[in-house]
């Protein structure tokens, strides 16, 4: 599992699936660290983002600081991953019962915010059943491309890195207060991904 020094480092060394597979396999491996509130700021950006419920909020600052959180990238329109993976997020939002919003906080990020708007974003969530706790999200197209590659969903090859199919089939999953951060197939099963959330989850009793 990696500190976030070493996500955002690393990210561009392998592939998004390479790396959420290696990833997926060192579950159990982090050490704890101590937060550090002025480097954790400058590693993760801070661009202003809209929700699908129309609230404008700070990447870091609102969503991601001192949180245990789920971050997926998708897009309205797609008819690939995209259902396959909300369908399957769904579950473990369910799994998730009374945690969802309160311990542990998911997102959504567009690929596409040219396109999705925070209303399309809203009909989007509500088609699927969306409850409170996971959040959709848009903003403008630099400042997602900067989202993207700080949270690792891009490849070093360019002709895959266009595939936006790619970036939707991973889910970044982190603790930031502990710094601790992981990856994990959004198709995979609910009970691992809901596994991968326990273990960086420092509120979770080991073994639980």
């Amino acid at each position: 599992m990696n500190t976030r020094r070493d996500l955002l480092a690393g990210a561009g060394l392998i592939g998004a699936a390479t790396l959420g597979w290696a990833a997926w396999r060192g579950v159990g491996e982090a050490t704890k660290h101590n937060r550090d509130t002025t480097t954790s700021r400058s590693r993760l950006p801070n661009p202003p983002l809209l929700t699908h419920e129309g609230k404008t909020v700070r990447f870091y600052d609102y969503l991601i600081r001192g949180k245990v959180v789920a971050i997926n990238m998708m897009y309205t329109s797609c008819t690939g991953t995209c259902p396959t993976a909300t369908a399957n997020l769904l579950q473990v939002q369910k799994m998730l019962g009374k945690r969802i919003g309160r311990d542990v906080f998911m997102y959504s990020i567009t690929l596409q915010p040219e396109l999705d708007t925070p209303q399309a974003l809203k009909d989007y969530a509500e088609r699927n059943k969306v409850a409170p706790g996971w959040l959709f999200l848009t903003g403008s197209p630099a400042d997602i491309e900067q989202l993207r590659r700080s949270l690792g969903f891009y490849d070093p090859d360019p002709q895959v890195d266009g595939d936006k199919a790619t970036h939707s089939g991973m889910l970044r999953i982190g603790n930031d207060a502990f710094d601790r951060w992981t990856m994990a197939p959004a198709l995979g099963a609910p009970e691992q991904i809901l596994a991968t959330i326990d273990h960086v989850d420092e509120d979770v009793p080991r073994g639980a």
